[in-house]
């Protein structure tokens, strides 16, 4: 295979109680190369989830035994795999919770299956990405040092614990501060599909990191909304 090829397939393993659903999806997914495990409770998935060494997890919210931020929560204390978030009627406070607990990405219930799809490829073609940014020297910008190859970011000599997409916006952030990034360059720089105005999982991903870097004790910069365009990162607010 060629690797700088994008890929687009993988192994999925979805997540979800709802039996009619899950038949449809694995038989559309399939039809379109992916290789589909399926567990309809919270104790099976997540065993089937702490067994994958890459890949990608489609988890509901709503699930027996225990819910879908739980098996989020207890999968990041040992998994670093891709998780896509079903969240019934798109609450903002689930997608919320989704993403802090470190969830990639989130798709509200209903869901068109090709828009699932669409994100599933964008979520995988992020690991070519991260190859080829192996290869970037690392930089640093006031107190913040960025290392592309690692894929971590320092302050003050400290890591910080960020999740993919969020490392992915702080290096955007930081290679270029005091400049505004729009949307969509962000959307299609940092989530690697393009933007729709309707899709608010910016914003919440920003959300997250504005909170990160709150606490930060030396740090008084911010992220700043620039209303009808994008963000904009302040070293000193």
């Amino acid at each position: 295979m060629n690797p700088s090829l994008p890929i687009e397939t993988g192994d999925v393993l979805l997540i979800d109680d709802d039996i009619s659903l899950c038949r449809m999806l694995e038989g559309y997914l399939s039809r379109h190369g992916w290789k589909v495990r399926v567990a309809h409770r919270a104790g099976a998935g997540l065993a089937a989830a702490l067994e994958m060494r890459s890949g990608l997890i489609i988890l509901d919210v709503m699930l027996p035994e225990f819910d879908g931020f739980e098996l989020l929560r207890r999968l990041r204390k040992e998994a670093d795999v891709y998780v896509l978030l079903l969240t019934a009627r798109g609450e903002e406070i689930d997608r919320i919770i989704g993403l802090e607990l470190g969830a990639d990405d989130y798709l509200a219930k209903p869901f068109n299956p090709r828009e699932l799809l669409a994100r599933m490829r964008a979520i995988v073609r992020r690991g070519p990405r991260r190859l080829a940014q192996g290869r970037e020297q690392p930089f640093s910008v006031a107190e913040f040092t960025v290392d592309p190859g690692a894929r971590s970011i320092t302050f003050q000599g400290r890591p910080l614990d960020l999740t993919d997409l969020e490392f992915e916006l702080l290096r955007l952030f930081l290679a270029r501060p005091t400049e505004v990034l729009g949307r969509a360059e962000l959307v299609e720089s940092a989530f690697d599909r393009r933007f729709h105005p309707a899709d608010r999982s910016l914003d919440m991903h920003v959300l997250r990191l504005r909170r990160k870097l709150e606490k930060l004790e030396d740090f008084h910069g911010e992220i700043r909304t620039v209303r009808s365009n994008g963000y904009m990162f302040l070293l000193e607010a």
